[in-house]
């Protein structure tokens, strides 16, 4: 059962109506409890880095996120805010991050490749898979196209994580994974059918 993590941030519903439309089953997590039958998680995020982790640390059910991620392993998938989240830090806030993938998310607006550039990144962009995985089984292929809204990026420091890149005056990392944990700056749930198959992917590793 695939349980999205409902601690007040994200478009939990858009996830729901997609799981359901390609036939997965779906559920909300909003309390301990709701965790107990969980094969795979979804986090979701929108806004702020410092509010959705407030929201989260405030949230009762950090701890037993954290029991399900780190002890039982089960697999985990961060969306745009919900990704930033997995690092260690961000730019946009002092509140520390998850940790669960080393890395820094860092602001489009310090890097001089985007200085002429509009923020936020928003709309849609082609995703270059530099690595074969779960989500995307082929690699060197681009896949058009997906969306985004963000205007920061995860920096990440073991570049044998990265299973995807896109490009906004330069190639940031738009998919990652450390073992069980998985990221993607990306709207799947906005992105058709490109979106709909990776998270169809998603709900078979």
């Amino acid at each position: 059962m695939i349980k999205i993590v409902d601690y007040g941030v994200g478009n939990i519903q858009a996830f729901m109506n997609l799981f359901k439309r390609i036939g997965v089953s779906v559920e909300r997590a909003k309390n301990k409890n709701d965790f107990i039958n969980a094969s795979k998680l979804i986090l979701p995020g929108v806004g702020h880095y410092d509010y959705a982790m407030k929201k989260l640390n405030n949230s009762g059910i950090r701890g037993i996120l954290e029991e399900c991620v780190l002890n039982s392993k089960i697999p985990i998938l961060g969306v745009c805010v919900g990704m930033q989240m997995l690092a260690n830090n961000s730019e946009e806030g002092t509140l520390p991050g998850l940790g669960w993938i080393s890395a820094t998310v860092r602001a489009f607006s310090k890097n001089s490749n985007c200085s002429k550039l509009s923020l936020p990144h928003m709309g849609w962009n082609t995703l270059n898979i530099n690595k074969s995985s779960l989500l995307f089984p082929e690699e060197n292929k681009k896949i058009e196209q997906f969306y985004f809204l963000h205007s920061y990026y995860f920096d990440i420091k073991e570049k044998e994580n990265i299973l995807a890149t896109s490009n906004y005056g330069f190639n940031f990392n738009a998919v990652v994974s450390s073992k069980n944990v998985y990221g993607v700056q990306f709207h799947p749930e906005k992105s058709h059918k490109w979106g709909e198959q990776l998270l169809k992917n998603f709900s078979k590793i």
